[in-house]
């Protein structure tokens, strides 16, 4: 898996979050089109799956780092209902 990560993140590096996930988005709608050849839809799912988990990265570290002050101490931001 840690190859998986490696690959996303050399792939991705260059682009922010929100980058990745625009072209996640474009990438799924072409694929839920179902027009693109079966070389490129290949293609499609795996830099797909490349943003995926370089987004899920993303996510998971901002995740970690969100943090509020209650009573003195730091504790992990509670997640809104």
């Amino acid at each position: 898996m840690a190859k998986t990560q490696t690959t996303a993140s050399a792939a991705a590096i260059n682009l922010s979050y929100e980058d990745a996930l625009g072209e996640l988005d474009r990438l799924v709608a072409a694929m839920e089109a179902g027009q693109l050849p079966l070389d490129r839809l290949l293609e499609s799912y795996k830099r797909g799956a490349e943003l995926l988990t370089f987004c899920r990265t993303r996510l998971e570290a901002v995740e970690q780092q969100v943090k509020v002050l209650e009573d003195g101490q730091l504790k992990p931001l509670a997640p809104q209902a």
